[in-house]
């Protein structure tokens, strides 16, 4: 269930659609989906920086 919501979260389909949200809000998420996009990035490297 959480990965679900997480991957929608994610989608690049859903990151431009149009809400009835405010924009301080729809701000507050790009921010938030930016910042996971980046901790995701950089858990890859230490990934590959580990195993090498």
């Amino acid at each position: 269930m959480f990965l679900k919501r997480l991957l929608h979260y994610l989608n690049p389909a859903t990151l431009f659609g149009k809400s009835n949200e405010n924009v301080n809000l729809r701000f507050m998420h790009g921010i938030n989906r930016i910042s996971i996009f980046v901790f995701l990035i950089c858990l890859i490297v230490m990934a590959v920086r580990a195993c090498g």
